[in-house]
C-alpha cells in the first residue's frame, strides 16, 4: 500500500503545528515591545477580565477565556497585582473563589497600551495581509481551537471603558491605524 499521501499530510500537519508554536512565541515577544508597561500576556489577561461580567472574573473564568490554565493566570494576576494594575476581592457567588478587578491604574495602562501599542502592533503584523486573508486566518484559528470539542470564548463583545470619549478615541485610533498600515 502506498502511504505517500498520508506521509505528506502528516508532514504538513507537523509543519503547521511547529509554525504555529513559533509564530505564537514570536508574537508574544514582539507584542511585549509594543505594550509597555504591560507584557502582551498581562494585557490579554486584563482584557479578559474586562470581557467578563464583574461578578464572574474568577481565575478559572479568565483562564477559560484565554485558553490556558488557572496556574498560568494565577501567576499573571499576581504580577499585575504587584504593579497595582488589578485587585483581588473575595467572590460573592463562591466563597472558595476570588474575583479580579482592574484598578484605575490598570485601566490607564490598558488604555495606554491600546492607544499606543495595539494599533501599531496590529498594523505592523498584519501589514501584508488582505482583509479576506485575516478573516480566513481568524476562522481557521477558531476551527483549530475546537479540535477537542471546546468552543473558543472570544473577545467579540465591546467593552465599556470609563472616562474616555470613545468616539474620539476610535476616530483617532482608526486614523493612526490606516496611516501605519498603508505606509510603504
Amino acid at each position: 500500500m502506498d502511504y505517500s499521501k498520508e506521509i505528506y499530510l502528516l508532514h504538513i500537519m507537523q509543519q503547521a503545528y511547529s509554525s504555529l508554536v513559533s509564530v505564537s512565541n514570536k508574537l508574544q515577544i514582539t507584542g511585549d515591545q509594543y505594550c509597555e508597561p504591560l507584557t502582551s500576556r498581562q494585557y490579554m489577561t486584563m482584557l479578559a477580565v474586562l470581557h467578563l461580567p464583574k461578578d464572574e472574573t474568577t481565575l478559572i473564568n479568565i483562564a477559560k477565556k484565554l485558553g490556558t490554565t488557572k496556574q498560568n493566570i494565577t501567576q499573571l494576576v499576581k504580577s499585575l497585582e504587584k504593579k497595582n494594575f488589578v485587585s483581588i476581592i473575595p467572590s460573592k457567588k463562591d466563597k472558595r473563589s476570588v474575583n479580579v478587578c482592574v484598578t484605575d491604574l490598570g485601566m490607564d495602562a490598558i488604555i495606554k497600551c491600546g492607544k499606543n501599542g495595539t494599533i501599531d502592533f496590529m498594523a505592523d503584523i498584519f501589514k501584508d495581509f488582505t482583509k479576506e486573508e485575516i478573516e480566513t486566518l481568524w476562522k481557521l484559528l477558531i476551527k483549530l481551537y475546537r479540535f477537542d470539542g471546546v468552543e473558543m470564548d472570544g473577545f467579540e463583545e465591546n467593552v465599556q471603558i470609563p472616562n474616555i470619549d470613545l468616539e474620539e478615541e476610535v476616530r483617532f485610533g482608526l486614523e493612526k491605524f490606516f496611516k501605519r498600515r498603508n505606509a510603504k
